[in-house]
């Protein structure tokens, strides 16, 4: 008996020894999985976290950008208003021009379609206003064509028009004719004189 007792602690100490063997690989084995597993989940956190930083550094351009885009039409928008007041408040005071202002302007913007004209004997028209100045001073006005242009230029008042001030200038017939009121001179202007406003406003 004692011979098969033998036996059978050797083969339980071999077991044993199996057994701790088996479980210390089976523990190096887990440590293993876990220190990759971690690694891996360290690698992806960090991914994670990189792809996050680029997404949040991306949205904070867009809202830079969309910000800066914002001020810029908000910016543009108040110009734009500014420019219209002035050349509102403009258009009122072309309106309003004392006759002693007024009468030499006249004058000028005659001069000028006359010119463009070259014809001897034109028709004026404007609003009541600016005729009746005219008839006032027709004499006036004639001779300061004439002196201005080095001829003399038979003038007619025509029939009113609609308009803040300033001249349409034609031949006599009307197939020819110079559009010279303030509102036709704004608008031919306008690119000119929204530059000089703007320039004037915001430097």
């Amino acid at each position: 008996m004692e011979g098969a007792e033998l036996i059978i602690q050797e083969i339980n100490r071999e077991a044993e020894q199996k057994i701790q063997y088996i479980l210390k690989q089976a523990q190096e084995e887990a440590e293993k999985i876990k220190a990759e597993a971690r690694k891996r989940a360290e690698a992806r956190a960090d991914w994670i976290l990189r792809k996050a930083k680029t997404q949040a550094e991306i949205e904070r351009q867009r809202i830079v950008a969309n910000a800066r885009l914002e001020v810029r039409k908000k910016r543009l928008q108040v110009q734009e208003e500014l420019i219209q007041e002035v050349i509102t408040a403009l258009r009122e005071r072309l309106a309003e021009l004392p006759d002693e202002e007024y009468f030499p302007m006249l004058v000028d913007l005659a001069v000028q379609a006359v010119g463009e004209l070259g014809s001897e004997s034109v028709v004026v028209r404007s609003n009541e206003r600016t005729l009746k100045l005219l008839s006032e001073r027709a004499d006036e006005f004639r001779k300061a064509l004439g002196e201005r242009l080095g001829r003399e230029i038979e003038v007619s008042l025509g029939e009113p028009v609609g308009t803040i001030g300033g001249l349409v200038v034609e031949t006599p017939d009307g197939a020819v004719r110079v559009n010279n009121t303030f509102e036709a001179r704004i608008e031919r202007f306008e690119g000119e004189l929204r530059a000089e406003i703007a320039k004037a406003l915001f430097g």
